[in-house]
């Protein structure tokens, strides 16, 4: 994938546009308390430096942690990120995969809390999988308030 190419991904109901300059990073899965309750299910982003992407339209942000926010589409809902606000990754977003077309040919490389996944789905294939014990080892994180 050229380094020079952009890529452009939308919202469900298109309010939201996003373009990413330069080559996509690789796909990330979250099976922590905190992604599960905004996704639904598992959240998965595309790391990217947040110096190469432009989001235009009507957007709303949470600060899900005091280190990180989350990014959806006012109109239809739709998740765009996921990003720390501070420390070591605080210049890069993880765009939700969905709003690229076949995922911008990003590949999912890591899962976190891979041990805290649901017993009802897996995600198969080949990727490392990082356990809650792991992660928490060399990562800032939050209690589920439960």
């Amino acid at each position: 994938m050229s380094e020079s190419a952009e890529h452009h991904g939308r919202c469900l109901c298109g309010a939201v546009r996003v373009t990413v300059t330069g080559a996509l990073g690789n796909i990330s899965a979250c099976h922590c308390d905190m992604c599960k309750r905004w996704s639904g299910s598992i959240f998965m982003g595309i790391e990217v430096d947040r110096g190469r992407v432009k989001i235009s339209g009507p957007v709303k942000t949470y600060q899900s942690s005091p280190f990180a926010a989350r990014g959806w589409c006012e109109l239809c809902g739709s998740a765009l990120w996921f990003g720390d606000t501070e420390g070591r990754h605080g210049d890069v977003l993880e765009l939700a995969p969905g709003l690229f077309d076949n995922a911008g040919g990003a590949r999912l490389t890591r899962e976190v809390y891979a041990d805290r996944c649901p017993e009802g789905y897996a995600l198969a294939g080949d990727h490392q999988r990082v356990s809650r014990a792991e992660y928490e080892a060399e990562n800032k994180f939050v209690e589920d308030a439960g």
